[in-house]
């Protein structure tokens, strides 16, 4: 059996969805299910447990697993909540360390691009512990995955004793079918979709930093088949470990995002642009690209989808369609 943490949500759901179309069903969720419909990211799949997340220290208890794959985790860049958070991201996240390295299981686990901050140190993954204290996340989540990655780096350096495979993902601005439930934190393409379909002006946030135009602030987007792709990789490359970097090595702007949606269902952009909320401007990133070449020395050769294609499958296999579910 393998535990999805988080895998009722948007990542893991797809992850999920992977596992299920490579054959195997003999796949654990723990996860919250709530009353926003995240159900209805697993109501294709086949599933061999659903754990709630209060019950997964006992279920644990003397289970053999082939790994855990853990993405769950309160990730909205705009929690205030300092001590839950922390419980959630990064003590569970020690407990299943400390577990995965006590019954010799593989683990894979959701760092994120929010380490880097504002990007003043760059993007590289560089997992030593010098450089990973210059790095300064801008808000609560990010700290919570930072605490976390330099916590296991620090016992990596020790020589402690680790799970045979530990790897932190550090995903950029990921996109894609499943992520309907996270509202604001949902991609600006899924928020503005149905703008787009009716006809009526998308809204992007003006720049308030000179030389960068409007519309022009960039990110590093995948699509979440990518993400995906990278894991179900690493899980049948039990000798990689690590931390690395998940993006495409390629920044674009929310322009050249909603343009490309634009061209994918043949209608003309309709774009304005409006002031930036105060109370963000100041941790506002107007700029991140990830550095891809570790996890490429690492082995990884999949590739990543350009942006144009990734958006049109978007729009044309999930967003345009009553059914919007992976």
């Amino acid at each position: 059996m393998l535990l999805v943490t988080g895998g009722a949500g948007f990542i893991g759901s797809n992850v999920v969805a992977a596992l299920n179309e490579a054959g195997r069903t003999d796949v654990a969720v723990c996860d919250a299910l709530g009353h926003d419909g995240k159900w209805r990211n697993l109501a294709k799949r086949q599933l061999a447990d659903l754990v709630p997340p209060a019950e997964l220290p006992d279920w644990l208890r003397g289970r053999r697993l082939d790994a855990i794959v853990h993405l769950g985790a309160i990730s909205e860049t705009t929690a205030t909540d300092g001590d839950l958070v922390i419980e959630t991201n990064f003590r569970l996240s020690m407990r299943l360390l400390d577990w995965c390295t006590a019954s010799a299981t593989p683990f894979i686990y959701a760092s994120s691009a929010s380490t880097y901050g504002d990007g003043a140190q760059g993007f590289r993954d560089d997992q030593s512990m010098s450089a990973l204290r210059t790095l300064r996340p801008m808000n609560l989540y990010g700290w919570s995955k930072h605490l976390f990655d330099m916590a296991v780096v620090a016992r990596a350096g020790r020589h402690e004793k680790l799970p045979p495979q530990w790897v932190g993902l550090k995903f950029f601005n990921v996109f894609g079918p499943n992520e309907y439930h996270k509202g604001a934190m949902m991609s600006v393409l899924a928020r503005r979709f149905d703008d787009i379909k009716a006809g009526r002006p998308v809204q992007l946030f003006k720049s308030h930093r000179e030389g960068i135009a409007d519309g022009d602030q960039r990110r590093d987007f995948i699509c979440v088949d990518d993400a995906v792709r990278v894991v179900m990789w690493l899980l049948a490359t039990p000798t990689v470990s690590g931390i690395f970097n998940v993006g495409t090595g390629k920044a674009r702007s929310f322009k050249d995002l909603m343009l490309s949606a634009y061209t994918a269902l043949g209608t003309a952009p309709n774009i304005q642009y409006v002031d930036m909320p105060e109370p963000i401007r100041g941790s506002y990133q107007y700029f991140t690209q990830s550095d891809v070449g570790r996890l490429q020395r690492a082995g990884y050769n999949g590739g990543f989808t350009a942006l144009e294609d990734a958006v049109e499958t978007y729009v044309k296999a999930y967003l345009d369609r009553a059914d919007r579910f992976r």
